[in-house]
């Protein structure tokens, strides 16, 4: 008995062992969801253009009556008691004077001029994914063409750790290699927002057996990426889906979307 436990120590202990000398080993990653936020408001749907309305009436009824409507009722009534002969006109200030209603009419003629700005772009009817100029209404995110394994892939720019840096300097530096100089973005912080591994094919494992990616978050500020240094596209959420080919990966992005 003494020794059949002894024989299952052993072998437990030998297990456990070549467990140990196996434990899998992960490359770590930084990835960065870049993204241009809205340029211009959501166009407001019928019913929050009616509730626009309702408040804007009630602000109306509500509020007190301004300089410019007080000096026209003023002038309204100096004007019928001129009519009625109960105060005198002075000649050679009446003709110079500018009254509320000529005001009032200078500005309407104004209003009239006045064009909306167009909430569609040149590079909206051309489509052009590479422009930043579109889609003003929506928040657009930046993917790039980078090369997993044999292939190429349309993904969020990403880029092995090396040793010394902390996950955030990774992704600076993954940013600056992989989309050039001229793209200055604000990274909102030191702490990932996103999460995503995948392991690599067993004919192409090294010392690692996939890679772990940790997603920031940052928002452009000014410049592109220039065209020469990679493949790109800005996209709005609705079309990452039809970009991002690995299921899974788009599974964990679509996680950390706004």
């Amino acid at each position: 008995m003494l020794r059949r436990l002894v024989h299952v120590g052993a072998r437990e202990l030998s297990r456990a062992q070549s467990s140990t000398a196996t434990a899998e080993k992960w490359d770590l990653y930084a990835g960065v969801l870049v993204e241009r936020l809205p340029v211009v408001s959501k166009a407001l749907n019928p019913l929050e253009k009616q509730f626009q309305d309702l408040l804007w009436r009630v602000e109306y009824e509500n509020s007190l009556k301004s300089n410019h409507e007080l000096k026209h009722e003023r002038e309204i009534v100096q004007a019928e008691l001129i009519k009625q002969g109960k105060i005198q006109v002075d000649l050679e200030d009446g003709g110079s004077k500018q009254t509320a209603q000529d005001l009032k009419d200078a500005y309407v003629e104004e209003l009239k001029k006045f064009q909306l700005g167009s909430r569609t772009t040149p590079d909206d009817q051309a489509n052009k994914t590479t422009s930043t100029d579109r889609c003003l209404e929506e928040t657009l995110y930046l993917l790039v063409q980078q090369k997993l394994g044999q292939q190429e892939h349309l993904i969020l720019p990403q880029g092995k750790r090396q040793e010394g840096e902390s996950m955030r300097q990774t992704a600076e530096r993954v940013l600056r290699e992989r989309c050039g100089q001229e793209l200055q973005v604000l990274f909102y912080g030191n702490a990932p927002v996103g999460f995503h591994k995948y392991k690599y094919p067993s004919n192409q494992r090294t010392e690692s057996v996939g890679a772990k990616v940790f997603f920031y978050r940052a928002s452009l500020r000014s410049g592109q990426v220039p065209e020469k240094v990679t493949k790109f596209e800005w996209l709005p959420k609705e079309a990452l889906n039809g970009k991002l080919t690995n299921a899974a990966y788009a599974e964990s992005i679509k996680k950390f979307l706004l």
